[in-house]
Parts: C-alpha cells; sequence; structure tokens
C-alpha cells in the first residue's frame, strides 16, 4: 500500500507537534514575601488560639475582680466654688461577696490621690437577707485603694435589730465587710446593755465580739 505524502504540505514539520504548556514562575519577591507571610502565621496563629483560651479559661475570676472593685463615685452637687469642697459626695461598691455599700458625707476633702477627708461621713451595708448595718460620726477618712473608712468622733453604729454601738473611733474594711475599734464602747439593744474596751464586727455586723473586761446586763424578758 503506497503511503501518503504529507512533506509538501504546508506546515507538515508541526503537523504532530504538541505545542508545549505555558507556565510562568513567580517572581523572586513575591515568592519571597508569601514564605515570609507563612512562617508568620505560623507562629501568630498559635499564640492568638493560647490567648483566646487562656481569657475564656480566666474569664470568671476576672469578671469577680472587676466587680468587688467596681465602684462608683457620683457629686450629688457641684464642687463648692468657695471652698472645692465636693458637696453630698456618694462612693458605692461590692465587697468580696458581691454585697452593697454605700459611702457618704455632708462634704469632703481630697488630700490625695486616694484619700478624702469627710465630714459627717455614713457607711451604708446591706447583708444577701436584706438586713442592714449603718456606721455615723462626725469626721472620717476614706482611703479608696483599701476600702477603708476611718471614723472619729462620736462614732454609732447602727443596726436592723435595734443594736445601737457608740464608740470614739472606728476603723471600717468596707470590702471584707469588717470593723473594729479599741476605744471604749457602750452597745444597747433588745439584749440589754454592753459596756466593753472595744469592739471587732465581721461578716457587716453579722457577728460583734467585745474586747473585756465588760459588764453586761440583761433585759429580764431575755
Amino acid at each position: 500500500m503506497a503511503g501518503i505524502d504529507v512533506s509538501d504540505r504546508p506546515g507538515a514539520d508541526n503537523f504532530l507537534a504538541v505545542p508545549p504548556l505555558s507556565w510562568a514562575a513567580p517572581l523572586p519577591p513575591p515568592l519571597a514575601r508569601r514564605r515570609w507571610g507563612i512562617r508568620v502565621a505560623k507562629f501568630v496563629l498559635p499564640l492568638i488560639a493560647v490567648a483566646l483560651l487562656a481569657s475564656i479559661a480566666l474569664w470568671p475570676e476576672l469578671s469577680r475582680s472587676l466587680a468587688s472593685g467596681r465602684v462608683t463615685w457620683r457629686r450629688l452637687a457641684a464642687i463648692d466654688p468657695g471652698s472645692g469642697q465636693m458637696v453630698r459626695p456618694r462612693y458605692r461598691g461590692v465587697d468580696e461577696r458581691q454585697r452593697p455599700y454605700t459611702v457618704s458625707a455632708d462634704t469632703a476633702d481630697r488630700a490625695g490621690p486616694e484619700r478624702l477627708n469627710l465630714v459627717a461621713p455614713v457607711g451604708d451595708l446591706t447583708l444577701e437577707n436584706g438586713t442592714w448595718l449603718l456606721l455615723r460620726a462626725k469626721t472620717g477618712v476614706f482611703i479608696q485603694h483599701a476600702n477603708e473608712l476611718d471614723l472619729a468622733k462620736a462614732v454609732t453604729l447602727y443596726r436592723q435589730d435595734g443594736t445601737i454601738m457608740r464608740s470614739a473611733t472606728a476603723t471600717m474594711n468596707l470590702r471584707l465587710g469588717a470593723a473594729t475599734s479599741n476605744d471604749y464602747t457602750h452597745a444597747e439593744g433588745p439584749f440589754g446593755t454592753l459596756d466593753a474596751e472595744g469592739f471587732t464586727l465581721v461578716d457587716k455586723g453579722s457577728v460583734i465580739q467585745f474586747h473585756g473586761p465588760a459588764k453586761l446586763v440583761l433585759n429580764g424578758a431575755h
């Protein structure tokens, strides 16, 4: 059988040739940037994941800490332009068990970044069951960062059950709901009367310990 001669046809030399696939290699600078981005991502993404997991695990504790330290300082009236005193200031916060307390006064002078000198200060504390405890005095010093209230001159404590205590001085830690005094203390209430050389109050007045020697006179009905 005679073969077909295609040598004389146009383009016979390329008739059976397959054109090569075109492929452009990336230029060196883009390739280097791409490799650098991959290396950075391999390092940064795990750190972000660890930080997110840590924040999820620690959030309850952070929330409690922020809540225990959360306070609002509010002036019920403008600063007196003549004396520069804050008029009827009020400080609100919560203790370590999320129970609210309030410190207010007739006037306040700022004696430092965290110190306020108060005239006629009042500390009002509330327990979970709704009972309350109130302390007042003629003068006082409030240390904000320590949540400490130092009272002096005619310190009087009122408890909802009718107990009234009087002392010359008292120091109260508002965050712990505790107070103490080493001065002569007179207490009276439904139980009778009691005279002691000081007192220690814990859990916002649910427990009061008196320093001896002490003299207690009970009411006949009790």
